[in-house]
């Protein structure tokens, strides 16, 4: 696997492409990103593939990686490795985030991954995550709008992303970041300090939604959230509830990408994942079978975030920090 620095020009479409490989290893799953990145306009996606392997199992409560879920990251990083290298990638990046930054053994982590992949990963801090979602949210919101005949939003956005292990606050227009947060609530964090039952009780959920709300009160310490004019949601859960919102028989990204959730949508699909059973969450059509545990805390963040911040809806993108990890790694 050649590394980050070896970057060598490939043509498609008459223009000059840079074919690059980005990794995202998140405390719930771990994601490939194959393209052709031009040094300007939207990249052209080769492969996408996600597999939950929940490295973050635990963490919270340990402050440890579990050796099955580094086993589990390691056999799926070993075919994205494997990916990359058929598919000519000149240069590779993984980056990981949440679970990593905060276990105690994060060097067993980074010592199987320069095994399997040739190279250790970039532990990268709270702030740039979030600078990394923002970039690749917004990289193609004018598209997804015009694809979906509706106007282009408006600037200055306020990008969340909401993971397994964090959630990323980042607000910020076409001149960059204004402002950024990360914050100790994910989906899977959320679901193993709280969300015990099945369904859920009402106290488990107020006790979340309390945990959810001191969090968003570390935000706007930070960052001017009422500044901003359009919210984008990105990563899994969102993606999730608007699929679920848009009454799909099957997760289509296409349809999903650019669309507009408003609030009472959110309530209403967060509310029934809430009072649904492991069963019923599972036999939903557009369900990942690695979101079914997690999927509820993950709908409750957003629809949290929404009400505290007066958000009507949520501009939901298929594109983040994965799209962001390959336009910086081309283009720098």
């Amino acid at each position: 696997m050649v590394g980050r620095g070896s970057l060598c020009p490939t043509v498609g479409r008459g223009r000059p492409m840079t074919r690059v490989a980005a990794i995202d290893c998140g405390t719930n799953s771990i994601r490939l990103l194959v393209a052709d990145v031009p040094q300007q306009g939207a990249h052209t996606d080769l492969v996408r593939r996600m597999e939950v392997v929940r490295l973050g199992q635990g963490v919270d409560a340990t402050g440890r990686l579990a050796p099955e879920a580094i086993e589990r990251t390691r056999a799926a990083l070993a075919e994205y490795a494997g990916t990359a290298r058929e598919l000519g990638a000149t240069a590779v990046r993984m980056a990981a985030t949440s679970a990593s930054r905060d276990a105690a053994n994060r060097a067993d982590f980074e010592k199987m991954v320069t095994a399997t992949l040739g190279r250790l990963p970039d532990v990268i801090t709270g702030s740039e995550e979030a600078e990394l979602s923002f970039l690749g949210a917004t990289a193609s919101l004018n598209a997804a709008a015009d694809a979906h005949g509706a106007p282009s939003p408006r600037p200055p956005f306020l990008v969340v992303d909401i993971g397994g292990g964090s959630t990323e606050f980042v607000l910020g227009d076409s001149a960059g970041v204004r402002a950024a947060r990360s914050v100790d609530i994910g989906c899977v964090r959320l679901t193993e300090r709280h969300l015990h039952g099945d369904p859920p009780t009402a106290d488990e959920i107020r006790r979340a939604e309390a945990d959810i709300r001191t969090a968003l009160a570390q935000v706007t310490a930070e960052v001017p959230v009422a500044e901003a004019a359009t919210l984008v949601g990105v990563a899994g859960s969102v993606t999730t509830v608007a699929a679920i919102a848009l009454g799909l028989p099957a997760y289509d990204p296409v349809a999903i990408h650019g669309s507009r959730i408003p609030v009472d949508a959110v309530r209403e699909v967060t509310a029934d994942l809430l009072a649904a059973t492991r069963e019923t969450r599972a036999a939903l059509p557009v369900m990942h079978p690695g979101r079914v545990d997690v999927i509820g805390a993950g709908a409750l963040i957003l629809r949290v975030l929404m009400d505290e911040f007066g958000m009507p809806e949520v501009v939901v993108s298929e594109h983040d920090i994965l799209d962001g990890i390959a336009l910086r790694l081309a283009r720098g």
